[in-house]
């Protein structure tokens, strides 16, 4: 008789531009060390949220997604279902996919945000910008929010909601010890690129957060560190988003 084999299971990541991509590496990794021989993961990169519909239907097996850049909130529409923490940040950044093709979307990087960020928060850290107003600033600001931390944005454009670059003085940094660049400025290849500040403006009290793991020290870190700031960039906070997503596609 024929050994009966195991059902291919597939995962993948749905972005744009995302050769780059910390997923793909990592969980085909994992699959490999943990001997989980049916488990596949691929890169769908696409044009549009449009082909979105097109990777469900042509792919078979299909059980879970990562979402990145630029669809976290672009994807919202076509999922079926959103659990609450998702609903609230109004960003997706995990999808599971039912046997019935039923669509439901999860929010894990503000858990990654959260336990990663954690261990650097001391008493005077009560108030943080976040750079930049795009899906991942939004699951930043639940994870803040959850930490009991006051927070405005930060963008090229100024309204009554939050700061333009050119505004953040010597007051606003005394005021706010917790910048987090959320952008993706500084990303590989650009790494001389950083958001538009004054990094003389950095102190011991500050955090300086970046959500880009490649380069592993961004332009943004590198100055910020020079001022005596504490600096951490994303790679743990990828680590924890995606095992959380795993947790969730094998519930």
């Amino acid at each position: 008789m024929k050994k009966k084999t195991k059902k291919q299971l597939k995962f993948g990541l749905i972005g744009r531009n995302i050769s780059y991509s910390f997923s793909k590496k990592y969980f085909n990794e994992k699959f490999e060390i943990g001997h989980f021989d049916n488990c596949e993961y691929k890169n769908y990169d696409i044009e549009s949220i449009k082909e979105f519909p097109k990777v469900i239907t042509e792919i078979k097996g299909l059980r879970g997604l990562n979402v990145t850049i630029p669809y976290k909130e672009e994807i919202i529409p076509y999922l079926d279902k959103l659990s609450k923490t998702a609903k609230k940040i109004g960003a997706v950044n995990c999808v599971t996919i039912s046997k019935k093709k039923k669509l439901k979307g999860y929010n894990t990087d503000y858990h990654g945000f959260k336990k990663s960020i954690k261990p650097l928060l001391k008493d005077h850290h009560k108030k943080a910008l976040i750079l930049g107003t795009g899906g991942a600033s939004k699951a930043i600001a639940y994870a803040l929010r959850s930490l009991k931390i006051e927070y405005d944005f930060v963008s090229r454009t100024a309204d009554e909601f939050q700061y333009k670059y050119e505004e953040l003085d010597a007051s606003i940094f005394e005021e706010y010890t917790i910048i987090i660049n959320t952008t993706p400025v500084g990303t590989h290849p650009n790494v001389n690129d950083c958001p538009n500040l004054d990094y003389s403006l950095f102190t011991k009290k500050h955090i300086a957060y970046d959500l880009i793991y490649n380069p592993e020290e961004t332009a943004f870190l590198r100055k910020a560190k020079a001022q005596g700031a504490a600096t951490k960039n994303g790679y743990e906070m990828l680590v924890l988003q995606a095992e959380k997503a795993w947790k969730i596609w094998n519930e």
